[in-house]
């Protein structure tokens, strides 16, 4: 007979409670990494790090990354990947300024139009991997090569700047209750994005492709129009953050968005091992974005060489991928 505690509990057995702490590594490891991160550089630094300046200061710096990351999300749950959001965002951030600078657009149409170019990419991405089935990757690096050749045609591979810049650059330095715009564009997008991927019916259509996109062709989802969505989506926020980049700076460069490419997956992978087995979501994409922009200002206060930076962005990767890969094996094995 199975023995019964004072409690009247049947206890666990080994192979059960090994399966519950590779159950809780995998939904609550990533928050528990991010919260021992916290803790050290609060230790470290603790006259610095710990301060609401900072704490505004690293969402400030989130910002931009979690709006492409959150793009990036979408393509992510639908079973795809998009390698171009980068190139889009550097062409968007040029077209910007350049319709700015040499057409006399005001900023509000220069931002439509640019953004509405990262759309247009993102449809085409979307149209070459369901109606010409290249696979998502070659797909979207192509397109992404591509966009780079435009880039320099439009800015003959020199930076945009802008003559009159105030108006400009208050989009990213103005502030509203003491936060920066930007930290409120990501909050507004955030709830959004999240209503849209868990409560309307083209959220759960996605979700359903991503996890099996023949049962859901056989419940009557259009698989291929659901993707490019999707990858519309992707290209729409890569946009945006292209146009908020230069608004950073009044001005843009055709590398400018190089960088986001590798922050916004480490963010979107490592987020997928957030509350969840696996599965690319919004929130958990938020809390990728914040780690690695914790470990960023921790590498920049401690005084540590930038090359830790890129070091410590793969490494996230790395985990994100990883942790979650062994948990899933580890339940799916008991």
């Amino acid at each position: 007979m199975t023995a019964v505690t004072d409690t009247g509990h049947t206890p666990l057995a080994p192979a059960a409670r090994t399966t519950r702490a590779w159950r809780v590594i995998g939904r609550y490891g990533s928050l528990g990494m991010l919260g021992i991160l916290v803790a050290i550089v609060a230790a470290l630094a603790p006259t610095t790090f710990a301060t609401s300046d900072n704490v505004i200061n690293i969402l400030n710096q989130s910002a931009l990354s979690a709006v492409i990351a959150m793009g990036l999300t979408f393509a992510l749950v639908t079973g795809e990947f998009d390698l171009s959001i980068g190139n889009i965002a550097g062409l968007s951030g040029v077209l910007a300024c350049k319709l700015i600078v040499d057409a006399g657009a005001s900023i509000p149409a220069a931002f439509a139009v640019a953004v509405g170019v990262g759309a247009a990419i993102g449809l085409l991405n979307g149209f070459i991997v369901t109606v010409l089935n290249v696979n998502a990757l070659v797909a979207t690096l192509g397109v992404g090569t591509m966009a780079v050749g435009v880039n320099y045609a439009v800015a003959d591979g020199r930076p945009v700047g802008l003559k009159d810049p105030d108006d400009f650059l208050a989009i990213s330095l103005g502030r509203f209750l003491g936060i920066p715009y930007p930290v409120w564009i990501m909050i507004v997008l955030a709830a959004v994005l999240w209503l849209l991927l868990n409560r309307t019916v083209l959220g759960q259509s996605m979700q359903a492709v991503g996890g099996n996109p023949v049962a859901a062709r056989l419940s009557g989802i259009r698989v291929e129009r659901v993707r490019v969505v999707g990858f519309m989506i992707c290209g729409t926020l890569a946009g945006l953050t292209g146009v908020l980049l230069a608004t950073r700076t009044a001005g843009a460069s055709v590398s400018a968005g190089d960088s986001y490419l590798l922050s916004a997956f480490a963010a979107a992978f490592f987020g997928s091992a957030v509350l969840r087995d696996g599965q690319f979501h919004i929130v958990g994409t938020l809390v990728g974005v914040i780690t690695v922009a914790v470990g960023f200002n921790a590498i920049a206060l401690i005084g540590m060489e930038t090359y830790w930076q890129y070091l410590f962005q793969g490494l996230l990767l790395i985990i994100g991928v990883g942790v979650g890969t062994v948990a899933r094996r580890k339940t799916a094995g008991a």
